[in-house]
Formats: structure tokens, C-alpha cells, sequence
């Protein structure tokens, strides 16, 4: 038997049937839904008279526009609350676990997957939504689909595609002060550019990525298809055990003893071959931040805005940001920080936020929306005392959802004003129609929130 990557392991192992100079068909183990992407293709089931197949092997929950303020109180804006119940009906109807906005269990999509051990080492996975990448942080296949295919996984607990080719990106050395994994991506795409993954599905190694947290591998990987990629994964290894022992839908007793032993194949054999590789150096990488309207438009926090004028695409980005070549974003003043979305929504996200703004105070120019993930990150950020901390800051943490991540709620960055942001995408319009985001980590979204300015948050540690 040929050496495998572990992507080539996990898709192989799902393929339903080859078509000749087609796509496979792949079986899906665990589908992902919220009420956005969700509402056509019921309605397209519903014509045909059909129930979705295996509905034990899908999860709901609500999170890209419910309020993050007041959930207890009916939702207001009318588009949102028509698709929220209809993710209600829908899920009653085909008998389809939902966890609602009064659930325990409520919390943005790709939050909640790995935190209750829905999302497992070597499965296949796939949502209504880009960034179901994230979960390739345990070692999975996961991408996001369009709606038509999930009227597909709905009817027949599989889908269509052609197999991506493989890339590996080798991290190796140690990070300097105040680099986290968000910053280790956005230097990646920088380098590869918002383009350099397109028709590959990229395997993160090397010592550096396994020296990660798991919830820093799922801001990592959330990002992989911000280069282009289909999707981003990490060989599951002892940290990704433990992260996953007892959770709440996790295997246990004999049948984790079982799955931890399948587990343990799920690497990539010593001489797979894959189409493309990388290697960067730990050392090399800074604070990162992005000055254009595509995440690849990034660079050291120290950096300056490179000269481009040849590039009509560049001309046009850095003018809508408002900014020039050669300009240094140091010292730039913001209005709106925000903190939270799938990428950094998380709980160590919001520690090493409490962490930075604690014993200083919150700027007076800046509107701060420090947002959790899930309600269990909320209610471990008040078990932890970060919300007093925050309080003590200025700071109010929010309630669970995406937030300000593409604005489909009442979360929204006015137009002509900067948003120091945790989330994945900075393109004209995504947090409100002409807002303009600086993406980032939380340490330097901590800095600039108690600043008012773009900080380098190395020098405040």
C-alpha cells in the first residue's frame, strides 16, 4: 500500500463511489446547521415530499444573526426572526437536534463542535458555511458547502466532490512574545497569498503547530480557506485526546478506549508525498495585522504598507481603508474593537484579552464588543472572573453569536470607521457597509481597545 497523508486517510476511507473523471461521492459523518444557509434547501425537501435522511447525524444551532444583548427578549429585526423560526419548524419537523437560543448549549457553529465532542478525530464534516474548516483542528476533514449541497447531505447523507490536491505548511521554532496563532496565519497567507491554497487541502505540521493549544490549531484552522483552500487539519495527537475526554457527546468508557486506539493511525505516513509544501520559521513571525481588504493584504504590526501602485486591485483596497503606500499603521487611531466570531471566540481568546486589559482601562474613542463563542464560554468566563476583570476595563461581555463578524445582526462598524477585529475576513463591507477592518489577534485587539491606537502588544507585556 502507497504512503498516505492523513487527508488522503480520512477522504478514502468516506468515498461512497468514483466517478470517472468525475467527483466522488463522499459520505458525510456529521453535518453542521444554522438558520441562514439552512431554510432553502428544507424548503426544497419539503417539495419533493422528502425527510432529511439521517437526521441523528445533524446538528443545529442559531449564531450568524441572533442579538448578542437581550436574548431573552423576542428578536426584533424581521429577517431574522423569520429564519430563526423557521430553523425551529424545520428541526421539529425532521426530528433534528437544535440547540436554541435559551439552550445551554447555544453558541456559534463551529464553537460548539469541538467543546461538546460532536466533532471527532477522523470524520468527515461539512456545513453551510466557510469556516467549517475550524474542525480540521482535531484531525477532520471538514469544509463548507453551498445550499444546494446541503440539500444533498439532507437527502442522502452524502456529497458530490472532487478530491483536493495536498499541500503541507511546516512550522518550526519557537514564537516570540505576543504571536499567537492568529498571527501565524495571517503571516502564512501573507507569504502565500489569499489565492496560494486554491484546489489544495493544506495539513498543518511541524513543531510549532504541535506546540498549540487545541483552540489555537481551530483559529488556525479556521483561516486555512483564507488563503483559498478547501480546508485546513491537524494530525490528532494527545492534546486533542485530552481536549476531547469527557466532553459531553464524546465517546466513553469501552467505546473511547475503541476510538482512541482507530485514532491513533490518523497521521500522515513518513514518505507521503503531497503536491506543495511550505516551511516557515516560528522566529520570522511578529504581531500581524491587515491594512487591505483581503486577508493576504497583512503584515508585521511594525511593518509599513508596501508600495504597490502598478496594482490596480491594491490601489483601490488601500483607498478604501484610507490609507498610503509606505504609511506605518503604528500610532493609527480606531473606533470599534472587536473581540470574538469562530476564529477567536473562544475561552483562552477571552483570557488573553482580560489578561491585557487588565489593571488599565478602556480608551474613551473606542466601542468594544467582547462577544463569546458559546454560552459555556460565557459561563466559564464568569466561573474564571474575566467578566469582572473586563468590567473593571470598561468592558461588557456580550452574549453568544457571530456578531460583528459579517454583521447580519444589529453588531455593525458605521461606514469610514476602523474595526481592530478577531474575525476571518476584512473584504469592503463585512462588518457594515463601509466599515473598515484591521484584522488581528486578541492581545493586539487588547492593545488598541485600551489605546485607542494600533499598539504593538509586545510592548505591553
Amino acid at each position: 500500500m502507497k504512503n498516505k497523508t492523513l487527508f488522503d486517510k480520512i477522504w478514502d476511507s468516506h468515498v461512497v463511489k468514483q466517478i470517472p473523471d468525475g467527483p466522488d461521492v463522499l459520505y458525510v459523518d456529521r453535518h453542521y446547521i444554522h438558520e441562514v444557509t439552512s431554510p432553502v434547501a428544507f424548503g426544497n425537501l419539503d417539495k419533493r415530499g422528502l425527510k432529511v435522511f439521517r437526521p441523528q447525524q445533524t446538528i443545529a444551532t442559531m449564531d450568524h444573526n441572533i442579538p448578542t444583548i437581550d436574548q431573552h427578549l423576542p428578536i426584533k429585526d424581521a429577517l431574522s426572526k423569520g429564519q430563526v423560526e423557521a430553523l425551529e419548524r424545520n428541526c421539529k419537523n425532521h426530528g433534528i437536534q437544535l440547540f436554541d437560543i435559551k439552550h445551554e448549549h447555544l453558541g456559534i457553529v463551529h464553537v460548539i463542535g469541538p467543546e461538546l465532542g460532536l466533532t471527532l478525530p477522523g470524520m468527515t464534516i461539512v456545513c453551510g458555511d466557510s469556516h467549517t474548516s475550524t474542525h480540521g483542528a482535531l484531525g477532520t476533514v471538514a469544509f463548507g458547502i453551498g445550499t444546494s449541497e446541503v440539500e444533498m447531505v439532507f437527502g442522502t447523507q452524502c456529497i458530490m466532490q472532487q478530491k483536493p490536491k495536498r499541500m503541507r505548511i511546516n512550522i518550526n521554532g519557537k514564537l516570540n512574545k505576543a504571536v499567537t496563532s492568529k498571527d501565524i496565519i495571517l503571516y502564512v497567507i501573507s507569504k502565500i497569498s489569499s489565492s496560494g491554497g486554491t484546489g489544495y487541502f493544506i495539513e498543518f505540521a511541524g513543531e510549532t503547530i504541535r506546540s498549540l493549544s487545541m483552540e489555537a490549531r481551530m483559529s488556525l484552522c479556521n483561516m486555512s480557506i483564507e488563503c483559498g483552500a478547501r480546508g485546513g487539519l491537524i494530525a490528532p495527537d494527545e492534546k486533542a485526546l485530552d481536549y476531547l475526554k469527557d466532553k459531553a457527546f464524546a465517546p466513553k468508557g469501552v467505546d473511547w478506549d475503541k476510538k482512541v486506539k482507530e485514532w491513533s493511525s490518523l497521521k500522515t505516513d513518513q514518505n507521503a508525498i503531497f503536491d506543495k509544501e511550505y516551511t516557515f520559521d516560528a522566529a520570522q513571525i511578529f504581531p500581524m495585522i491587515t491594512y487591505g481588504t483581503n486577508p493576504g493584504m497583512g503584515m508585521e504590526i511594525d511593518g509599513k504598507i508596501p508600495q504597490n501602485t502598478k496594482d490596480k486591485s491594491f490601489m483601490k483596497a488601500i483607498e478604501y481603508m484610507g490609507f498610503q503606500e509606505g504609511e506605518s499603521l503604528l500610532g493609527k487611531a480606531v473606533d470599534y474593537v472587536f473581540v470574538g466570531s469562530c476564529t477567536n471566540g473562544r475561552i483562552e481568546d477571552l483570557r488573553m484579552f482580560a489578561q491585557m486589559v487588565k489593571g488599565r482601562k478602556k480608551a474613551e474613542n473606542i466601542t468594544a464588543w467582547i462577544v463569546p463563542g458559546s454560552k459555556a464560554v460565557e459561563k466559564q468566563a464568569r466561573d474564571e472572573g474575566l467578566v469582572e476583570i473586563l468590567e473593571e476595563a470598561g468592558f461588557t461581555l456580550r452574549q453568544p453569536g457571530c456578531s460583528a463578524c459579517l454583521a447580519m445582526n444589529d453588531d455593525k462598524v458605521p461606514a469610514g470607521k476602523y474595526a481592530v477585529s478577531t474575525s476571518n475576513r476584512n473584504f469592503e463591507g463585512r462588518q457594515g457597509p463601509g466599515a473598515r477592518t484591521i484584522l488581528a489577534s486578541p492581545l493586539v485587539a487588547a492593545a488598541a481597545a485600551v489605546t485607542g491606537l494600533i499598539t504593538n502588544p509586545a510592548e505591553m507585556i
